[in-house]
Parts: structure tokens; C-alpha cells; sequence
């Protein structure tokens, strides 16, 4: 164990309540201090975070003891978008895991973070610290990061009633014959390839995506579109455009010809991002721009005058607002 601290209740209240004022933490994590056998009351270990303190009452927590992990290499760096007290906004590079896990061995957006000795919320626990949304390890792009659990609650239910989101690039093949694609077909993980989402009539969870074509490559045979996710399921949008027998660029799980062009990457990006600030309730957007090798390749294969034109953030919002 690691520290211990002794509390002396003041008044009959319940004991998460009573630890969360005293502590600085959320009921929820409260709950995880109990859970791992941490918190006493008089000296008996407790089990329920609702139990009900008396007056005088002495509660002891023995914090856990954060085992120091060898520090490991970090060889990216990661633009910074925007940056204050509540949140960070950054443009995540292709090619880096937001969380550590079991699976991965190389360094993480999370380790990134820390090594630059941000400040962060500790809501989604200690592995997932200021992550309140994710984005796969191959997809570059936009993404926002709690630095306190305030800030991190109130993005979350953002998430959830849609006041935050993303507008995403790619660069697909074949295109996509309509203007506007709308796709709702349900997404649950593939009976037959592990590593795979697909989609189910009704089953799994239900997801919406919305495609706009932006324009064709110089030899028509690629696309680079806008995607707006309604729902934020795994892999959606590559899913999504396999229903279609439509691929991304570089995606080795879903793009399956032999024949499709080779890229070191997957040519998906998240663009754009919007939300409303936890402290000032201001609506704030912002737009990451694209890496060298996405740059590059859609300067090689598309018409660079037309495409400043459809990356235009006013173009790509008045794209779905009008059709959406």
C-alpha cells in the first residue's frame, strides 16, 4: 500500500459522499478505492460505498501503491490545437495508441502525456488518464483532452447528447456514386474475424454515418470524402463504407482487393472537432491539419486548387448542414 489517511466524520451522510468531499475525487472512484479493499471504518474494512456514517465516526483509506513502470521511449511528438486549464486539444499522428493495454508495447498518447507532465483527470482510471474520447491507433486527427474530472464529465455528456463531435477525411476507392451517402445499419464485432466490426440487421449497436463526397482524384479512381459520425461505434466509418464494398486507403482489416493502391497509412483523418468549453460554454471548433504523408499524397493525386477549396471548414459544415 501507499499512503494512508484518517478522516473523522462531522456529520450523518453516506461514505462516498463524505470521501469525495474529503479526498477531491468522484463517487465513482470512491467506489474503486473500496472495491480494491482500501477504505476502513473503524477499523473494518468496508465493501459498499453507500454505507451511512455517524457522527465521529474514523475512516481510514490506504491509498494503493502506483508502481513506477520503467520509462519507456518516446519517439513522437504531438501537435498541440489549443491548450488551458480544462482541456487540450491536440492532432493525434498516425501510428500511436491513445491507452495503454496488455497488447501494447510501444509507447502511448497517455505516456506522451505524462512525459510532458500534464495535468489530467483521473475519471476513466489510471491507464486512461484525460481520455474522454479514443481514436485507433492508424487514424491521425483532432482530439480533446481532460485536465481536470470536471472538465472530463462535462465532455462526456457531450458525447452522449451530440453537442461534441467530428467531421473526418478520406481518401476512399472506389467512389461513392451518390453526393450524399447515409448509412444506418447496426455494428456488433464480426463472427468471423476477431480483429473485425461488421454489420448485423438489428443486431449489435445501432450506428449512423453521413458521407460527402468532396471531390475525385486526377484519374477518377479515388475519392476524398467528409464523414459525420451520429453515433460512435468501433470502426464505424470503415464498416460503414464496406457495406458499400467502398475502402479506405492503407486500411489492411477492411481493404481487401489486391488490387487496391498501397499507402503506408490509412488515409483517415479526424478534421475537424467542436465542443462546448466545460468553464466558459463557449462553442469552440477546431480543424488539425493534415500530416506530411496524408499532405503529400492528396497534393500528388488531387487538384490542389479544388481541394483548398472543399477543406474549407465553412465548406465541409454547410456540406452536412444541408443535407443532413
Amino acid at each position: 500500500m501507499g499512503e494512508t489517511e484518517n478522516y473523522i466524520c462531522e456529520k450523518a451522510e453516506r461514505l462516498d459522499t463524505f470521501l469525495a468531499t474529503k479526498i477531491g475525487q468522484t463517487r465513482s472512484q470512491i467506489a474503486q478505492l473500496i472495491k480494491k479493499e482500501c477504505v476502513y471504518i473503524e477499523d473494518k474494512l468496508v465493501t459498499r460505498p453507500g454505507v451511512k456514517l455517524k457522527v465521529d465516526q474514523k475512516i481510514r483509506v490506504d491509498f494503493p501503491f502506483v508502481e513506477k513502470q520503467p520509462a519507456l521511449d518516446i519517439d513522437f511528438d504531438v501537435e498541440v490545437l489549443y491548450e488551458d486549464d480544462d482541456v487540450l486539444v491536440i492532432n493525434k499522428p498516425s501510428g500511436v495508441t491513445v491507452h495503454p493495454a496488455p497488447s501494447v508495447k510501444e509507447a502511448t498518447l497517455v505516456d506522451w502525456l505524462k512525459h510532458k507532465g500534464i495535468r489530467l483527470s483521473t475519471i476513466s482510471g489510471e491507464e486512461r488518464h484525460g481520455i474522454v474520447h479514443r481514436l485507433d491507433k492508424g487514424t491521425s486527427g483532432s482530439m480533446i483532452v481532460a485536465k481536470n474530472n470536471e472538465a472530463h464529465e462535462f465532455l462526456s455528456e457531450q458525447l452522449q447528447d451530440k453537442s461534441m463531435g467530428r467531421y473526418y477525411l478520406a481518401v476512399v476507392n472506389p467512389p461513392l456514386k451518390e453526393d450524399v451517402t447515409t448509412i444506418e445499419k447496426h455494428i456488433e464485432r464480426s463472427k468471423h474475424n476477431r480483429l473485425k466490426m461488421a454489420c448485423e440487421d438489428n443486431a449489435g449497436k445501432y450506428a449512423k454515418t453521413m458521407f460527402k463526397n468532396l471531390t475525385l482524384s486526377k484519374d477518377e479512381k479515388n475519392q476524398l470524402i467528409a464523414c459525420k459520425l451520429f453515433t460512435g461505434r468501433t470502426h464505424q466509418i470503415r464498416v460503414h463504407l464496406e457495406t458499400n464494398n467502398r475502402h479506405i486507403i492503407g486500411d489492411h482489416i477492411y481493404g481487401i482487393s489486391p488490387k487496391q493502391e498501397k499507402s503506408e497509412r490509412i488515409l483517415l483523418h479526424a478534421y475537424m472537432i467542436y465542443f462546448i468549453h466545460p468553464t466558459s460554454k463557449e462553442k469552440l471548433s477546431f480543424v488539425a491539419p493534415f500530416d506530411a504523408y496524408m499532405k503529400d499524397y492528396v497534393d500528388e493525386k488531387f487538384d490542389s486548387e479544388i481541394i483548398n477549396e472543399v477543406t474549407k471548414p465553412s465548406h465541409i459544415l454547410n456540406s452536412f448542414t444541408t443535407s443532413s
